[in-house]
């Protein structure tokens, strides 16, 4: 009953970015051959606004839930690493046509074949967990 709240969380969410079209592949390739503002328009709307909800936190030392202060570590510096990571990423979401959100999303719109792509995230992901002592971080 607890988690009600996240389910209902993430049906809105869900709403939300199918009636955007945030989940549609057409405007996700669109994106990818710089042929439509639509997707950078949403996804730097998400950026502006995690950028005002950092700064609120930092500024007004917001508390959670459990009323800990929250608190936001500095990030280590270093472009190498997060190119080549956003450059996977890319290149993952262009051949999916999809990001991990939305996968799920689509099943829920009947897009089964997205069920392919989960299970290629999800494999991915246990070998990144198997050789990630071995990669340099």
């Amino acid at each position: 009953m607890k988690l009600l709240k996240f389910l209902f969380v993430g049906i809105f969410f869900g709403i939300v970015l199918v009636k955007s079209e945030a989940v549609s592949w057409y405007r996700i390739f669109e994106m990818f051959k710089f042929q439509s503002f639509h997707m950078y328009g949403i996804i730097g709307s998400a950026v502006l606004l995690g950028i005002i909800a950092i700064w609120i936190i930092k500024k007004t030392q917001l508390k959670s839930i459990e009323n800990d202060t929250i608190i936001i570590h500095p990030k280590d510096k270093g472009m190498f690493r997060l190119l080549i990571g956003g450059t996977i990423f890319g290149l993952g979401w262009a051949l999916a046509g999809a990001c991990p959100g939305p996968m799920y999303i689509l099943v829920g719109t009947g897009v089964f074949s997205m069920l392919l792509v989960i299970g290629g995230a999800i494999l991915g992901t246990f070998v990144y967990g198997l050789i990630r002592n071995k990669l340099p971080h």
